[in-house]
């Protein structure tokens, strides 16, 4: 978190001094100030693993739109076109999050994908139900899941 604070920082003095306010004035900003901190990453220990977790995020968001954008189109084709192709059901899904954060970050990013909606976990907090709108395969929506899952918790480690 750190590191975040000081990249935002550093992307703010960078449009100050340079007196343009605009949004690409800023992401350059942002850019040289992560650059800045990826060359003293090794002598400040709060910056340790920064650098590595920007791509990560980067990447993170590229695959979550990826997968927003498929559901919305098969949700969409489901609504437009007069049979409606959609087996609705509720599958258990072990969790491989465990910290109340992670097991909410997760249960949203499933919720906010349309088709698929977070009903419950566990009291041991080990299993997420979900309930999916296109249960054709339950394998394969299990597999996308735990997909969805593991990519958001190395945003964390």
């Amino acid at each position: 978190m750190t590191g975040a604070i000081w990249n935002l920082l550093l992307g703010l003095a960078w449009v100050l001094l340079s007196g343009d306010f605009s949004g690409l004035n800023l992401l350059v900003g942002l850019i040289f100030g992560y650059i800045t901190l990826v060359l003293i990453e090794p002598q400040l220990d709060s910056l340790k693993g920064y650098p590595a977790r920007v791509p990560r995020f980067i990447g993170f968001i590229g695959f979550f739109l990826k997968e927003l954008i498929q559901a919305n189109l098969r949700v969409a084709f489901d609504i437009v076109t007069p049979p409606w192709h959609m087996k609705p059901g509720v599958i258990a899904m072990p969790l491989s999050a465990r910290t109340e954060m992670e097991i909410t970050l997760v249960a949203n990013l499933i919720s906010l994908t349309p088709g698929t909606l977070s009903l419950d976990v566990s009291d041991d907090r080990k299993v997420l139900y979900i309930h999916a709108m296109f249960l054709d395969n339950e394998e394969e929506l299990r597999r996308n899941l735990k997909e969805m899952e593991h990519r958001a918790l190395e945003l964390f480690r």
